[in-house]
This record gives structure tokens, C-alpha cells and sequence, in this order.
């Protein structure tokens, strides 16, 4: 059984890196529209491998990983309806169905980066406040790479075309909160895994901030 434990988890991390390197040499060789346009299927792998490496697997988990994604969906709304705590701004097409406005793959996303987040911070510490002031600098500081690719895969895009510092300042409070609400349950995490989901979108958004 841990063989096949060992198996499963080393086909998750092979998958993670596919997609995204894949994606980054796609786009490269002239892809772009293709490649990005499959961000919504990449989002469910990488939330379902997520959920397949949960050891042991219990519904409780998913429920606790609902709580980022509708903390952040709402956080969304807020945002883009009300301009209140991220500034003005709109989402593309390229994340896929939109429920009032709103993507809902970036409820998955924001599950991923809380997810991935706290994983890391697992390293430095075990007191969960520490945990997620840590996670939530660590979501904002990768949310800085983000916003330079957004408006180029459409995605998202603020009205200025430039992410205010009210962004990253909403940022980092709604991850926060999303954080202190995720650690309250004490979730299971697997921290090499959560550190390689977190890796693959730094060097994907890096390598195309400085492209």
C-alpha cells in the first residue's frame, strides 16, 4: 500500500509540472489562445490531485477546502461589483463559467493557494496564526507575478490597467481570512505537494512577468 501511495503521489507531481511547463512552452511556440483557454482544466487537475493525495481521503476535507473558495468567490464579487477591496476591474473569458460575473474557477484557485500557502508555512512554524500571516504574505507576493500576465491571458484585467496597492492590501486581509478560517479545522496538507503547487505557478507567472 505505500508503494502504490509513493506511485500515486509521484504521477500527481509529474502531472503538476507537465500541465504547466507544457503550457509555458505552448504559448511560446504560438499557442497562447489554446494553451491559456485550458486554464479552467488545469485549475480542476491540480484541485483533484489535490483532493486524490488527501491520506486518509474523508469528505470532511473537501468541505474545509470549500471555505477558501467561497470565502474568495465572495471576495470576488465584492471586488468586482462594489470596487471595494481590490479596486476596479473586470474578468476575461479565459477562466471559464462565470456566476454573477465571476469566474468559479477563482473560488478553486484561491483553495489552491491557500492550500499550497499554508503547506509552506507548515515548515517555519506550529502555531496557526503564524501560519497564516505567513501563508497569506506568501499568496500575496505570488499575486504580484500574477497581475503582470491577467490582462495578457485575459483573465482579469483592473480599469487603469494597473493593479493598485489597494490590491495587494485586499489581498493579503482576504487571504488572511480565508487562512485563519481553513487552519481552524486543522486540514490535512501534504507539504511536498503543496510546495511543488505553489513552485510550478511561481515559475510559470515569473518566467512571463519578465518575458
Amino acid at each position: 500500500m505505500k508503494q502504490l501511495l509513493n506511485y500515486k503521489f509521484t504521477f500527481s507531481i509529474f502531472l503538476i509540472w507537465l500541465f504547466h511547463l507544457s503550457g509555458i512552452i505552448g504559448i511560446l511556440v504560438g499557442y497562447e489562445d489554446w494553451f491559456v483557454g485550458l486554464t479552467p482544466l488545469n485549475l480542476l487537475l491540480c484541485f483533484g490531485l489535490v483532493l486524490w493525495n488527501i491520506e486518509p481521503f474523508s469528505f470532511k476535507e473537501i468541505l474545509i477546502l470549500l471555505i477558501p473558495f467561497v470565502i474568495g468567490f465572495f471576495a470576488e464579487y465584492i471586488g468586482v461589483h462594489y470596487g471595494f477591496l481590490f479596486g476596479s476591474y473586470r474578468y476575461g473569458d479565459n477562466l471559464g463559467y462565470k456566476l454573477a460575473d465571476i469566474p468559479l474557477m477563482i473560488g478553486v484557485n484561491w483553495a489552491l493557494l491557500v492550500y499550497a500557502s499554508i503547506g509552506i508555512s507548515r515548515y517555519f512554524t506550529n502555531n496557526r496564526f503564524f501560519q497564516t500571516f505567513i501563508a497569506s504574505a506568501l499568496m500575496v507576493f505570488l499575486d504580484y507575478f500574477i497581475e503582470k500576465s491577467a490582462p495578457r491571458f485575459d483573465f482579469w484585467a483592473f480599469t487603469n490597467g494597473v493593479a493598485p496597492l489597494q490590491n495587494y492590501i485586499g489581498w493579503f486581509f482576504v487571504a488572511l481570512f480565508a487562512n485563519l478560517c481553513y487552519v481552524y479545522f486543522r486540514p490535512k496538507v501534504n507539504q511536498v505537494l503543496a510546495i511543488h503547487l505553489y513552485l510550478v505557478m511561481f515559475i510559470f507567472f515569473v518566467f512571463f512577468y519578465f518575458l
